[in-house]
């Protein structure tokens, strides 16, 4: 039995397609109730911060996937992360599963050159040192033999239905409806994103790979580019002239005052200011996977969820 804990998300949902195209029993557990699509999967409804609705929603599983994200909020994720962290350690434990956790790059902090699967921990962020101990959680008790987990780490995405991503909500979305977008930071530096539908198959994979276990991957994703470039590539695509404003820092920070969730964007200011280079060799090479580029992932966007 396949659990996905944090059902409804992007990732989730591009996993669970992924689940079900290839026939296998999923259980989607969340909070809010999702209609499955298939017969083979079911819904249960369960708090990640319960450990015994965790519990009883974990019961029978072979690989437990922890898609889940939190509000965009440091004080939320300091008192939140770790408990769910935990929770999901040791119902993983009892159930005698694999551990695939879905994570970002906030721990790497700003990297000078690539970011690798064995790039030094040195977060700058409050929300960086967070995932550093949730990550060091879950690898320590792999280092001691006691839980077979994975880490899949991914960089900023696009291709959401939910707009869970400045990519679709600032770019993608304005350019569909004729408007002018915005871009966060510098557009002269380097920047990867990672395609929705990719990650959900590169999941799937590492769920299907017992070898690939107690590793962290980098999931896969297309070579860095300039933001200007990307802009100007979503333009030619959606027909319109690619017209952008800049937002800097001290205009998030001014945004935020009146929406929390934009506060919680300053911080990680530095991503976006400086060049952000994700490397996927070695999931590329392992699983002989090519990322979407940027022109078809955009393309598909154009005529789907962000239809021009």
């Amino acid at each position: 039995m396949h659990i996905i804990l944090g059902a409804g998300g992007p990732v989730a949902n591009a996993l669970t397609n992924e689940l079900e195209q290839n026939n296998q029993a999923v259980r989607l557990v969340s909070r809010k109730p999702i209609n499955p699509n298939k017969t083979t999967t079911t819904w249960q409804k369960a708090d990640l911060l319960n450990y015994n609705e965790l519990l009883a929603a974990t019961e029978g599983a072979s690989i437990i996937y922890l898609c889940a994200g939190l509000v965009y909020d440091k004080e939320v994720w300091r008192q939140q992360w770790p408990v769910i962290m935990q929770n999901v350690i040791n119902v993983t434990k009892r159930a005698n599963a694999r551990l695939i956790f879905f994570d970002n790059v906030y721990m790497y902090g700003l990297v000078k050159g690539e970011m690798t699967e064995t790039t030094p921990y040195n977060p700058t962020s409050e929300k960086g040192k967070i995932r550093m101990g949730i990550a060091n959680m879950v690898m320590n008790e792999v280092k001691a033999g006691t839980l077979n987990a994975t880490i899949a780490r991914a960089p900023d995405f696009y291709g959401t239905i939910s707009k869970n991503s400045f990519v679709d909500m600032m770019l993608l979305d304005k350019f569909a409806k004729k408007q002018q977008a915005m871009w966060i930071g510098k557009s002269s530096v380097k920047h990867n994103f990672a395609y929705i539908p990719d990650m959900g198959k590169a999941m799937y994979l590492l769920g299907q790979h017992p070898e690939s276990a107690n590793q962290i991957w980098h999931m896969p994703t297309a070579p860095a580019i300039k933001g200007a470039e990307f802009v100007n590539l979503a333009a030619e695509i959606y027909g319109v002239k690619p017209s952008f404003m800049h937002l800097k820092k001290w205009m998030l920070f001014l945004i935020g005052i009146f929406q929390k969730v934009v506060m919680g964007t300053v911080e990680m200011y530095y991503q976006y200011n400086h060049d952000y280079i994700f490397n996927s060799d070695k999931f590329e090479k392992a699983f002989n996977f090519k990322p979407t580029s940027y022109r078809e992932g955009i393309r598909h966007m154009a005529e789907t969820l962000y239809s021009k």
